[in-house]
């Protein structure tokens, strides 16, 4: 559900302190002055190639003043840029994942409706890391630009890509959900009738995406990347529904397996069994997004950044593993590909 880049809180947190306007050339900071009031500020230093870039990322320049604040920002930005560090890891191995599973869905030709689920839920995840890497690249590749409070075109497309990714991933974890819970309450459901349905629900956020983009334009087209707009609620009422239906749906499944398990007096083998099956259903429902969703954005930022950037970069990677490298089928297929060729 978090938005804001983590860079950015840098700066909207050090904004909030600040009880004048500043204004960023690309170069100098200029702070706020009244009508006929004369306001100088020093040229940046010299560098061996002169002045031909600007000396200092924006952050810098506009809120480097008291030597307290220099070390509080110091620190905060050593945190951050450890932060990025591990959620591109962590993205970038959920990527390299998923690419090799959904080859290998479509190599084998695994395509029941069950692996139809799994490999859209794939796809999104495939796009969530694309849209992250995206996002970080637009708006922060190039240090002088302030993309915080001021939304360039190649920001708001890269934004509104990001969003659109993240809540289609979410929309196909409900769906895993509603196909699971199916298949427990109606033994002989046709699931391949209903996959349409499956595929609308896993697949709408385009329609609330454009809304949001439309509204965006014309109402509030200052900031794309901040969570302080009401029209923010467009993206993430679907967003919390999906997290709240399959957190229900979770535990809905984990009493129907824990009550059967207790008709048949199972063994201290079978009790571990159904406690792994029942902790492999949290990554593919996302129910550990449950823990922070209805807290204010603004609360617990660092433990929530820890949270939902760095544990959730590695969900594709888990689910990839899970769902389809540990997959019975996929591994059956593997070791028949195995043999064929050494024959």
């Amino acid at each position: 559900v978090w938005s804001t880049h983590p860079e950015c809180s840098i700066v909207l947190h050090l904004q909030e302190k600040e009880n004048c306007v500043v204004e960023w050339d690309g170069v100098s900071c200029w702070p706020a002055a009244s009508e006929g009031e004369i306001v100088s500020v020093l040229c940046p230093l010299l560098t061996e190639q002169g002045w031909s870039e600007p000396s200092v990322p924006y952050y810098k320049a506009c809120y480097y003043d008291a030597p307290e604040e220099d070390e509080d920002m110091r620190n905060e930005k050593n945190y951050f840029d450890l932060l990025k560090l591990i959620y591109s890891v962590g993205y970038g191995l959920s990527l390299a994942a998923l690419l090799v599973a959904v080859l290998l869905f479509c190599s084998f030709k695994l395509l029941c409706t069950r692996n139809y689920i799994h490999l859209n839920l794939f796809l999104t995840f495939i796009l969530r890391s694309v849209a992250v890497f995206v996002k970080d690249f637009v708006l922060f590749a190039d240090k002088s630009t302030n993309h915080c409070t001021v939304s360039t075109v190649g920001c708001k497309a890269a934004v509104s890509f990001f969003h659109f990714c993240v809540l289609s991933n979410f929309c196909w974890l409900l769906v895993e959900g509603l196909y699971l819970q199916t298949l427990l309450i109606f033994t002989f459901t046709q699931t391949s009738k209903i996959f349409r349905i499956y595929f609308s629900v896993g697949w709408t956020p385009s329609v609330n995406v454009v809304i949001w983009v439309l509204l965006k334009t014309h109402l509030d087209d200052e900031c794309w990347d901040d969570l302080e707009s009401s029209l923010w609620w467009i993206i993430k009422i679907p967003i919390l529904l999906s997290i709240f239906i399959n957190f229900v749906i979770f535990l809905n499944i984990s009493r129907i397996i824990v009550l059967k398990a207790t008709q048949m007096n199972p063994s201290e083998k079978q009790v571990i069994t159904l406690v792994r099956s029942t902790l492999l259903l949290i990554p593919l429902f996302g129910v550990h997004y449950t823990l922070f969703a209805l807290i204010p954005e603004h609360v617990g930022v660092k433990p929530r950044l820890v949270f939902e950037l760095v544990l959730g970069s590695f969900q594709g990677f888990i689910v990839a593993l899970l769902y389809c490298f540990l997959n019975g089928e996929v591994q059956k297929e593997i070791q028949g590909a195995v043999r064929r060729y050494r024959t």
